[in-house]
């Protein structure tokens, strides 16, 4: 349902938006065009009013109250002044970016029960003509007329009451005349799936299992474990066109800390795989942690850059991963190239020269839960979104340092009436041992260039400008804005409540402007906010 304000008309604010105009987002720094802004997955804005000189004088200039009491993870798009961004439950609002005037609202529907393994969210729509998309917590793509908030087809991607419940909270990624979506469930003993929707009609172009076919040579699952064997799709990808390649990652196997039921490496699982966006074809994958038994997803974002390595120029894949490595792949034929832990971890002594981890012997959970892990199970990375920046030819991230004493728990089978994922993860909160930082990693190394602490492992994503800066936000609500050279503090503001979503940045009238979500907030800040 829409809902509009009064005698409004979005027929001439710079739509439609073409396959071309995303080709080439970054020639558009006063739009937010995509989940990552451009699809190299920077998430570098390349405005420069507010910079490290004036940074200091950043003030408030609108607040959106999302109305809500879950997590707000939702990155806006901005298109020709207006914004566009979701509520958890699924709700569009376009805003006057300007302002934060509220110009229509999409109002979504969900059944009151539904599976979420982690609470209810949404990550933000996409945007292909006069169209935005969007994935739903019971497991539909709509899509909706940007102009109006009319809905103009909506697609059931699957079942989501089957095994202990699917969800998608992810942003799409549009490719060329296609709408790319993933899903979640991998806590409920689904079976995972990345797919491909026609943008024009919602007809399913082609979908790409996350587990092969028993039989298949990539089947590494014992028995039929594989059939609910997780390996979810729930975060957003990347895509290179000189390659013509997209880029996604996968979550873990399930259950999550019992891998006795599921021997062998658990394909595709906490892996990054690499396809075809016209046919869903795969053409190469890699596995961060074979039979994962941490709950240690691959779903951070993958960032795609050109840099030396060893000397020589490649066309680096570089990931911070969840489980405390930072690796770096060639994204063209998907080899090995290093890995480097970026956080205390204790579960793998290197890699061989494949790029298998040589695990450290003891560290596998146990029912009786006498085993201390680092990185925790929220991982030293986490969906949160990275940025690099071509001033410094550094990537930034948001790391966490903690611990957990993991267990495992009995096998059941799944089913929506109870918690499935088979394990137990009892954090260990010593303030020497549980804190976050931002860090600048040299990306051909995985060397770290400084960071800068924060109390608290973070959720916050965080976001490069060319004016040498690094916005990010913390779970203590503040905002802050570092050197992106140095890591020094610049500015900082403090929130009504914890930060879960990453900055985005633009300009309207030619005034540029930052925004990200802080609570239950949408906040806006600009120079000399009046």
């Amino acid at each position: 349902m829409a809902i509009c304000a009064a005698g409004f008309s979005l027929s001439a604010q710079g739509l439609p938006i073409t396959s071309d105009r995303l080709l080439h987002a970054d020639r558009e720094p006063g739009n937010w065009l995509m989940y990552s802004n451009t699809y190299n997955s920077w998430r570098y804005s390349r405005l420069a009013q507010v910079d490290t000189s004036n940074v200091g004088r950043l003030k408030l200039k609108w607040l959106f109250q999302m109305r809500t009491q879950e997590k707000v993870e939702t990155t806006p798009l901005v298109v020709d002044g207006i914004m566009y961004v979701t509520r958890p439950d699924n709700d569009i609002i376009a805003l006057d970016a300007e302002t934060g005037r509220t110009l229509w609202t999409y109002e979504y529907r969900n059944p009151r029960r539904l599976y979420p393994c982690c609470g209810r969210v949404n990550r933000g729509v996409a945007i292909l003509g006069n169209r935005l998309f969007m994935n739903t917590l019971d497991m539909h793509v709509v899509a909706v007329d940007a102009r109006s908030g009319r809905e103009v087809w909506r697609t059931k991607m699957f079942d989501y009451t089957a095994a202990g419940g699917y969800a998608a909270t992810g942003a799409p990624l549009v490719v060329k005349d296609k709408v790319i979506v993933g899903m979640a469930g991998a806590e409920h003993g689904v079976r995972g799936f990345l797919d491909a929707y026609d943008a024009a009609t919602g007809k399913l172009a082609w979908r790409f299992n996350t587990i092969p076919k028993q039989g298949d040579p990539n089947y590494s699952w014992s028995g039929d474990s594989g059939e609910r064997g997780g390996a979810s799709t729930w975060n957003t990808g990347s895509y290179d066109p000189e390659l013509n390649t997209l880029y996604w990652g996968t979550g873990n196997p399930w259950p999550d800390t019992n891998g006795d039921v599921r021997l062998g490496d658990d394909l595709y699982s906490c892996s990054v795989i690499a396809l075809d966006p016209d046919t869903g074809k795969l053409k190469w994958h890699y596995q961060f942690t074979p039979h994962d038994v941490h709950d240690w997803d691959s779903t951070q974002v993958p960032v795609l850059v050109d840099a030396q390595f060893r000397g020589r120029p490649r066309k680096l894949l570089v990931w911070p991963n969840r489980n405390g490595f930072f690796y770096v792949l060639d994204r063209q034929s998907g080899e090995f190239l290093t890995a480097k832990a970026f956080v205390r971890q204790t579960w793998a002594k290197g890699f061989d020269d494949r790029g298998r981890p040589e695990l450290i012997p003891g560290n596998e959970p146990t029912t009786e839960g006498n085993i201390d892990v680092w990185p925790g199970v929220d991982g030293g990375a986490n969906w949160m979104a990275h940025s690099y920046s071509p001033l410094t030819g550094w990537l930034y991230t948001f790391a966490r340092e903690e611990r957990r004493v993991y267990s495992k728990t009995e096998y059941h089978p799944p089913t929506t009436e109870e918690t499935v994922a088979g394990f137990r993860a009892r954090p260990v909160f010593a303030p020497e041992e549980s804190f976050g930082k931002v860090i600048a990693l040299e990306p051909g190394t995985g060397e770290i260039k400084w960071e800068h602490r924060v109390l608290t492992p973070p959720w916050s994503g965080v976001m490069a400008t060319a004016g040498n800066l690094v916005f990010g936000g913390t779970l203590e609500g503040n905002v802050f804005a570092l050197d992106a050279r140095s890591g020094k503090q610049l500015w900082r503001f403090l929130g009504n409540g914890p930060v879960f979503a990453g900055p985005i940045s633009f300009l309207s009238n030619g005034k540029q402007y930052v925004s990200l979500a802080v609570g239950d907030v949408l906040m806006t800040f600009s120079l000399n906010a009046e």
